[in-house]
């Protein structure tokens, strides 16, 4: 049983006494006066202790229906269609990208019977959250990443196809458009004041059941559950126990007041469906990466240029910490922002302009709240001392410029026509894009021609342009520009061509 719950039985016990004694004493008068009696009665005082609940009369007063009116209509249901990667070309298994480069043998693509113009596809759905009346949806990463085809469905049943403006997997968020007008929105809340305790809501769109409302309580905060799979993932999850399941990803997370405060994006369950335990992305954070992307076409990511750990009570006695709240700096990054404002291995970081920070996740939410160039305020626990600190955050190249959307087509020097049927055929492919022209950039530097049918790009399959520009950004948005970009691929003769793309030049 809850807090509140419990509060209600003893406050409604509460009621209960004194309404029976009230009804006890009335009773004996009542009866007296019927029989005539004359007799004084007494009035039996019983001792009284009056017990203080802290917002009972608030708890109790808790009404859903106006959040779920405010929100439902401005939550959507997101289908989308993905290829399923059965087959290469040739017709072997799709193993591993690096089966290309190491001991599988290497095939020309070939003919197969019963191949289809169309490749397998895999259905999928999920929830968003209409942020704007000329159609932008916030939803995950993971709900549209790979889609060739995304489908929107209103409250109101309408239905509209919508494009992936952006993404960060960083952060496991996504922005959407579909084409439309005054269409109904949610307003945004505030996560940093909710409050452990709190009630919430997820709305979403579990099990395929559309437009479904679930009510719990926001059970911690700043959670780091290492689900987002990424070298510079951003988790400080709120955790509730709002019933949440597949399908819910993407869907909104408000109070009471049907504002939104974060985006649901995971369950921690042993079966895959709800048991207990359901996560959002504050909406803070969703903010920041949604207006970076309108903005920018990039998520701007602000740089401290440390290490961190959280402080248990083991480290705390090996490193003879004198507080067990903050992020621990276990290493400093040269030429880093941190570097050049004074922060040192051993420091403890509890503190960001003004806003407390206990843990390595709260100190992770917000540093991202930020962009670079953006000069913050870092307060540190040294030795018996506190120290506040300025700071002046890079980008990840480490100067503090703004970082822009880089286009594949200026770096790589190559447009893109999507193959013909008979193409298809001819070579019994599924999948590719062909190169139509060439200019001056990284593949005419590696010797290809127009015809050229890029295949695969870092284990990724090519359908589209669209294709080739999110594989490049994946590189670069990742910070992984000295790497290089591996393309398998065909030339219309057959020939099978595999290149390694350095893209740091």
């Amino acid at each position: 049983m809850n807090m509140n719950a419990t509060k209600r039985m003893k406050t409604l016990g509460f009621f209960g006494l004194v309404v029976a004694v009230s009804v006890a004493t009335n009773l004996t008068t009542n009866l007296v006066t019927q029989k005539g009696d004359s007799l004084p009665v007494q009035e039996n005082k019983l001792p009284v202790t009056y017990a203080k609940f802290a917002h009972a009369a608030n708890a109790m007063e808790t009404d859903f229906t106006v959040a779920a009116e405010l929100s439902i209509h401005a939550v959507v249901h997101v289908k989308t269609k993905s290829p399923i990667r059965m087959q290469r070309f040739g017709g072997y298994p799709d193993d591993s990208f690096f089966d290309y480069f190491f001991g599988q043998p290497q095939q020309s693509p070939r003919s197969r019977r019963g191949a289809t113009d169309e490749p397998p596809m895999r259905e999928g759905v999920g929830s968003g959250v209409i942020i704007s009346n000329d159609g932008y949806i916030v939803t995950n990463n993971h709900v549209v990443e790979g889609s060739t085809d995304i489908e929107v469905t209103l409250n109101d049943k309408r239905t509209f196809k919508a494009k992936v403006i952006g993404s960060d997997p960083n952060t496991d968020i996504a922005l959407i458009k579909v084409d439309a007008k005054d269409l109904p929105i949610i307003a945004f809340g505030n996560s940093d004041e909710l409050k452990v305790g709190e009630w919430v809501l997820a709305v979403g769109n579990p099990f395929n059941l559309t437009s479904t409302v679930t009510a719990g309580i926001v059970s911690a905060k700043a959670r780091n559950i290492q689900i987002i799979d990424s070298k510079m993932a951003i988790e400080s999850f709120i955790q509730t126990d709002a019933a949440v399941n597949p399908g819910n990803s993407g869907g909104a997370l408000v109070n009471t007041r049907g504002e939104l405060v974060g985006i649901n994006a995971a369950i921690a369950s042993q079966t895959g469906s709800y048991a207990g335990y359901a996560f959002a992305i504050p909406v803070s954070i969703v903010q920041k990466v949604v207006s970076d992307i309108r903005q920018y076409g990039v998520v701007q990511r602000a740089l401290l240029g440390v290490k961190i750990g959280d402080i248990d009570s083991k480290l705390a006695k090996e490193k003879k910490l004198k507080t067990l709240e903050g992020a621990y700096v276990d290493e400093v990054t040269d030429q880093s922002a941190a570097k050049a404002a004074g922060i040192k291995v051993g420091d403890v970081i509890n503190n960001v302009n003004g806003t407390a920070v206990k843990s390595s996740a709260e100190l992770r939410e917000q540093v991202a709240r930020y962009r670079p160039g953006d000069k913050i305020t870092v307060t540190v626990v040294r030795g018996d001392s506190e120290e506040k600190l300025k700071v002046e955050l890079k980008n990840k190249q480490g100067n503090f410029n703004v970082v822009k959307s880089e286009n594949s087509k200026d770096v790589l020097g190559a447009t893109f026509k999507e193959l013909d049927t008979k193409t298809k055929d001819r070579l019994g492919l599924d999948y590719g894009i062909e190169i139509k022209s060439l200019s001056k950039g990284k593949l005419a530097d590696q010797g290809l021609k127009a015809g050229f049918i890029i295949l695969k790009i870092n284990n990724k399959t090519i359908r589209s342009a669209e294709d080739v520009q999110e594989a490049y950004e994946d590189v670069m948005n990742n910070g992984e520009k000295e790497k290089p970009l591996y393309i398998a691929g065909a030339y219309p003769n057959g020939r099978v061509v595999y290149l390694a793309i350095d893209l740091a030049d």
